[in-house]
């Protein structure tokens, strides 16, 4: 707890059985009052493991999706009281080390959302992204800025915290079930004028650790481009956007 903030941790969980017991051991819990995984129809130890550990699971009989996934993970977030929401995979890719940081920038008001960047400080390549995650990463973030007018140093962490006031306005149901997810999400506070920070965060790839392949990589690029374009295009009153519509 923060500022008599609830600090919940959410873990989207998909065949993490090999880094969550890592993962879980990092997460410092004289900040962090509650732990919640939502496990994607997993098939392998993600929930046994879990359980063991004492966490508060929830399992999808059927796999939804990244996107899916998380809708569930915020429902369960709020439902159990959370003030301060901090979404971390469970692959050991991000340090749960940071989660006090983030945590304390969203409890003091000063912003809504918190993205750990991994572009902040420059460890990228240091720390194992392949080199073509790397300039798709430079170049998505800089067609996004240039058409939102933000000015984040990266749009794609999977690490990222939001307080309870973001959840409730976002119309989290419209986004989509697969990884554009993240990205939708991120436009739509944006959108709706919540005030975004960053921290600088180390990062590991190594092979444990979850990460989409090639060709998916392709189609969450294009995703990620079209819902830059639809958001300004629905600015502009050029068309009409389900997902930005007041």
């Amino acid at each position: 707890m923060i500022d008599n903030k609830k600090v919940c941790v959410i873990l989207p969980a998909y065949n993490a059985a090999r880094t969550l017991e890592r993962t879980v051991a990092e997460i410092p819990m004289d900040v962090v009052d509650d732990i919640v995984l939502v496990d994607d129809a997993s098939g392998d130890d993600t929930v046994a493991i879990a359980a063991r550990l004492g966490l508060h699971i929830e399992r999808h009989p059927a796999n939804l999706g990244y996107g899916g996934n998380q809708k569930t993970c915020y429902r369960l977030a709020l439902s159990r009281g959370a003030d301060i929401v901090i979404m971390l995979h469970p692959d050991y890719q991000y340090s749960p080390r940071l989660i006090p940081a983030m945590a304390a920038l969203l409890a003091s008001g000063q912003c809504h959302a918190v993205l750990a960047s991994r572009i902040l400080g420059g460890g990228a390549l240091a720390g194992g992204m392949p080199l073509y995650k790397y300039v798709a990463n430079r170049a998505l973030t800089l067609i996004e800025n240039l058409l939102l007018g933000a000015k984040l140093s990266e749009y794609h962490s999977g690490y990222r915290g939001w307080t309870r006031e973001l959840l409730q306005a976002l119309p989290l149901e419209r986004c989509s079930d697969d990884f554009v997810f993240d990205n939708q999400m991120l436009v739509l506070a944006h959108d709706r004028g919540f005030a975004i920070g960053e921290i600088s965060c180390p990062t590991h790839y190594f092979p444990e650790a979850s990460s989409i392949n090639f060709s998916r990589s392709v189609t969450y690029g294009c995703g990620v481009l079209k819902t830059a374009l639809t958001w300004r295009a629905h600015r502009l009153g050029l068309m009409s956007s389900a997902l930005f519509r007041r």
